[in-house]
């Protein structure tokens, strides 16, 4: 997946995303990185881009110089070395063609050696002299212009435009009679300048050749378990404003093994919105991507449990049915029980304003055992109707979920026929005891968003809106990435 797009995502800016007419290309999430987000990326590798590009060596510089009435002079400047750079003021703009990223007022600072010889002919011995010097490159600006396009669901990166331009360089020599040569190294002003930005310039194209390889080779999968993926397949290519980049992204999920039914967005345009425009990142999340995880879980058998144990264990023996169902007891006496919870469907997940709400269908199946065998003597329908909230667990998308009602029906009997008023206070037990609590151990660990490693949501915020869940967040840096570190220092 494009990992740009994971660094940051979302302010206020909408930036709609399109589906597309097949499931495979259209997006169900859509993320958007705004000018506060990029401020965060260029102010957090400020100072990793300058660790990384220093000390840079350049090549020696040699001049001969023919001096009338003397012969010819040699002068060699050697172990030229840039050993810092102050970066006073930086900036990351999106344009219409791609990122522009400037660097401003920018001074760079050299070291070097000087060796200077003449020969003469009024005097038969060589004269040389030698020493240090330090270079003060001043008000220097570069900068470059960054393609983005979608190559095979990853974000590509092209450089399209580099540029360092020097205003003015100050050389001063140290050591032998250096006030003597000053003047000859003052000549190597215009090749110093040209060595520097042509030094740059390389560090500049090797940095965006190693983050684009970088991100080339990002799995497109987001891994939840052993036999479940999100899919992160970048849709559609970057959409640029003047304040902000957006990404579609596939964001369904994925199963080894198990078919999942085609989920299409219920809106043509999925876009981003935060109350809060100072938020950095955004995702904004269809119902599609939630239904196709329930389906996922569905089809791979997930959603059946078998209920040995609950909090009142004398309502799986039939004596704790005895006043309940006395048919029951009258035909299986003090035999143990286990219930049999089956969803019918897959649940249906809904999202309006503030809220959330899942529609499940489940059959209940009562089972007495009777040695080894297992006997199936009745089965309830239930329809439950729920509703949760979402929340931020890491940078999970996690929730919780609450009983609104429910309600049940016979499906079948071999025990006569049941009273359901009588066991519908044990359902509704089980469900609150039983049932919900194990679903909210799996909700409450959630699925992981895009964000890449190293870097952790904080202070998040979550819009709930009709048919779909957004998130804005900022984020920090919390683990240091060293491949990223080490291919975005070169964009600054």
């Amino acid at each position: 997946m494009a990992p740009f797009l994971y660094l940051l995502l979302l302010a206020s800016s909408l930036i709609p995303v399109y589906a597309q007419d097949q499931p495979t290309d259209q997006s169900s999430m859509s993320l958007v990185i705004t000018q506060d987000g990029l401020d965060f990326v260029k102010d957090l590798l400020v100072n990793e881009a300058i660790s990384s590009m220093i000390p840079l060596r350049l090549p020696n510089m040699e001049k001969t110089v023919k001096i009338p009435l003397v012969g010819n002079a040699f002068m060699m400047l050697s172990n030229i070395t840039i050993y810092r750079i102050d970066v006073p003021s930086s900036n990351m703009k999106p344009r219409e063609d791609g990122i522009s990223i400037l660097a401003s007022g920018t001074t760079c600072i050299l070291s070097m050696n000087w060796y200077y010889s003449y020969s003469t002919w009024l005097v038969p011995v060589e004269i040389s002299d030698e020493g240090t010097a330090s270079v003060q490159v001043e008000d220097m600006d570069i900068g470059l212009t960054l393609g983005m396009e979608n190559q095979e669901g990853s974000l590509k990166l092209a450089l399209k435009d580099t540029r360092c331009d020097i205003k003015d360089i100050s050389i001063k020599l140290d050591g032998g009679a250096s006030w003597l040569y000053q003047g000859m190294v003052d000549a190597f002003e215009g090749q110093i300048g040209s060595r520097v930005d042509n030094a740059i310039t390389k560090k500049l194209e090797d940095g965006i050749s190693r983050l684009d390889s970088f991100f080339q080779k990002l799995p497109k999968e987001i891994s939840v378990n052993n036999d479940t993926s999100l899919n992160v397949t970048l849709v559609g290519d970057p959409l640029l404003s003047d304040s902000s980049i957006g990404f579609g992204v596939n964001g369904l999920f994925t199963g080894r093994n198990v078919d999942v039914p085609k989920y299409w967005l219920k809106n043509p345009k999925l876009s981003v919105s935060c109350t809060n425009s100072s938020k950095m990142l955004g995702i904004a999340l269809d119902e599609a991507v939630f239904n196709s995880a329930s389906s996922l879980f569905y089809n791979a058998k997930f959603m059946h449990w078998v209920v040995d144990k609950i909090p009142d264990q004398s309502l799986l023996n039939t004596a704790g049915w005895r006043f309940i169902v006395p048919q029951l007891y009258k035909k299986y006496p003090n035999r143990d029980m286990n219930l049999n919870i089956s969803l019918s469907s897959p649940p249906a997940v809904e999202f309006s304003n503030h809220k959330a709400k899942a529609n499940i269908f489940a059959d209940l199946t009562i089972d007495v055992m009777e040695g080894d065998e297992v006997i199936p003597v009745a089965c309830i329908t239930l329809v439950i109707r729920a509703s949760g909230s979402v929340k931020i667990n890491g940078n999970n998308l996690a929730g919780t979920i609450g009983l609104d009602d429910f309600a049940m029906s016979l499906k079948w009997s071999n025990v006569g026929n049941l009273r359901m008023y009588l066991i519908q206070p044990i359902v509704w037990t089980l469900i609150q005891t039983v049932a919900l609590p194990y679903a909210n151990s799996h909700l409450s660990k959630g699925f992981p968003l895009p964000i890449i490693h190293g870097f952790t949501l904080q202070n998040a915020e979550i819009i709930l809106s009709s048919s779909r869940v957004t998130v804005c967040s900022d984020v920090v840096f919390a683990e240091p990435h060293k491949l990223i570190l080490k291919s975005l220092a070169y964009l600054v």
